[in-house]
């Protein structure tokens, strides 16, 4: 049995993932153990949990972000296949609420075995319709190394054009506009 009645979390379906807003609570189980975070969900943790990119410093972060009520769902989403048994296969989520120009900066990570099965993108292009389901949302970006070809093709699946360097030496940006959608 779940600690978390998932109806009273914040749940964006997809085909075949269920993404789930992080909250408080969550992070802080995820912090203090896989178990802790299974037990919470009743979802499968793997072994190589968390995925690349999500460690201590990313939960932490993300404490401190929803600890304002305004960043409630602008933080990590947790994604769990949703076949029995449900499987807590990677994050996706926003670094935060978007700025003042209507931009925000989306990010994710799949583990390993789950990789290459469209994972991602499915979870993307969920985020960022959740995303441009908000009125002030213009723009949602990402920022990758070019040598990362698999995150690359998730973005241009989902619409996403290279739209030059990244914020950081070596990064490049994409992103996508609302106006694109029309």
């Amino acid at each position: 049995m779940p600690e978390f009645d998932l109806g009273s979390l914040r749940l964006i379906e997809s085909e075949r993932l269920n993404l789930i807003a992080a909250r408080s609570a969550l992070i802080k189980k995820d912090i203090a153990g896989p178990e802790l975070l299974a037990s919470a969900l009743d979802v499968d943790v793997p072994d190589a949990w968390p995925p690349d990119l999500y460690g201590l410093e990313a939960m932490r972060y993300a404490l401190q972000q929803l600890d304002e009520p305004a960043e409630q769902g602008w933080s990590f989403w947790y994604l769990l296949t949703n076949e029995k048994p449900n499987r807590l296969v990677g994050i996706c989520g926003f670094k935060g609420r978007p700025d003042a120009s209507g931009t925000v900066e989306i990010s994710y990570s799949i583990l390993g075995n789950f990789q290459r099965l469209g994972y991602a993108t499915e979870a993307v292009a969920r985020l960022v319709g959740w995303a441009f389901s908000h009125h002030n949302v213009h723009e949602v970006c990402a920022e990758t190394l070019p040598h990362l070809r698999q995150s690359i093709r998730v973005l241009e699946k989902n619409g996403f054009r290279f739209t030059g360097p990244g914020s950081e030496a070596g990064v490049i940006r994409y992103a996508i506009q609302r106006s694109s959608l029309n």
